[in-house]
């Protein structure tokens, strides 16, 4: 009677062990290729340096095939690409430039790992550089942040995206209509280089350059500053970069409604309200407002350390200060959400019912 247990709990064991095995191994062949940081870095860099080739030779087919059109969020973020070709390209011709490069240097973050795909987290630095059609001698830079949360997985021999989300400036069309583009682009090439400053405004500036995050060329780390929270999760952080630049930077004192401690007050870090503060705490004047082209000749008055402030529907959603200017004298900003260094001031921010409030600091 023992042996005859003994024989079934053996065979029970081993049918278990063989099941175990079966389990494992189908597992096992599912399971995506093991793959170093190293492998990560060559994928993704691989991956973004095709896209942006192909943006600027303006090669739709050569984007689509990178995205898995099969699935939605594949979809949307092969549509995004797509549009923000199409306005690079428009936003290009009203300008009268020629954008020549496009280079990116991705950090990723961390990976996780699935049974078919890869979850990346990366931060995302482009620099663009750009000639005017009429001077390509002088090449000018800006660059441009991004905080990517990517899906890929592997088809054959290839990765290809099946998501991809971030937030840029170039999703909205151009919005300025086709009769003012060649007036629009009389202005810009005649330029103004003529650019006020002095050492507070310096010191703004300064500040910034070495806190822009993602928009970093590396030497910081592409970080903010941590004594100050990032707001980018609860509506956006350039309000609150803007603030901390004009207190370290321009040395203007905080007050009670413009103040930072644990954290900041609703015009250190709200966009309507810093612009509301600016102007009638007398720290700054609001220059003109209306549409781009309504304010693009005050543009030229706009000096390192002013505001730019946009506004939609009525709302100012997005704070912008001048860092300097390009090679025809066109105002060039800084700011958070999205990173921006170096950027051309109306850049992204060109759709229809889009107005603009230039401000001049009082320093």
């Amino acid at each position: 009677m023992i042996i005859v247990i003994k024989k079934k709990i053996l065979i029970i064991s081993l049918i278990i062990i063989a099941l175990c095995i079966s389990i494992i191994s189908v597992y096992s062949n599912k399971t995506i290729d093991v793959l170093s940081e190293s492998d990560y870095n060559t994928i993704i860099k691989n991956n973004i340096d095709t896209r942006n080739n192909a943006i600027l030779k303006q090669k739709e087919g050569a984007i689509e095939k990178l995205y898995d059109l099969d699935k939605k969020y594949g979809v949307w973020a092969y549509e995004h690409e797509i549009n923000k070709m199409n306005y690079l390209h428009s936003w290009s011709k009203k300008q009268g430039i020629k954008i020549i490069s496009i280079e990116a240097s991705p950090i990723i973050n961390w990976v996780k790992e699935y049974d078919e795909k890869s979850s990346l987290n990366i931060t995302l630095s482009t620099e663009y550089k750009y000639v005017y059609k009429d001077d390509i001698k002088n090449i000018n830079t800006f660059r441009i942040g991004t905080y990517h949360a990517m899906d890929i997985e592997k088809r054959g021999n290839k990765w290809i995206i099946t998501k991809d989300w971030y937030d840029d400036p170039f999703g909205d069309n151009l919005g300025v209509k086709k009769e003012d583009i060649e007036n629009i682009k009389s202005i810009i090439t005649k330029g103004n280089k003529n650019l006020e400053t002095n050492d507070r405004r310096e010191e703004i500036v300064k500040y910034m350059d070495k806190y822009l995050g993602a928009a970093d060329n590396g030497e910081n780390n592409y970080k903010y500053n941590n004594k100050y929270r990032d707001y980018n999760s609860i509506g956006g952080d350039c309000a609150n970069f803007a603030s901390q630049a004009l207190f370290e930077g321009g040395e203007f004192k905080k007050t009670y409604s413009w103040n930072y401690e644990k954290d900041g007050t609703k015009s250190w870090v709200n966009a309507q309200a810093f612009k509301d503060y600016i102007i009638y705490s007398g720290r700054g004047k609001a220059i003109k407002y209306g549409d781009y082209s309504q304010v693009l000749d005050a543009s030229y008055q706009l000096s390192k350390g002013d505001i730019v402030a946009y506004e939609k529907k009525g709302k100012v959603v997005h704070i912008c200060v001048v860092s300097g200017v390009d090679s025809k004298g066109y105002r060039l900003v800084h700011s958070h959400n999205t990173d921006r260094f170096r950027a051309p001031w109306d850049l992204g921010f060109t759709s229809s019912g889009v107005k603009f409030w230039l401000i001049k600091l009082n320093i």
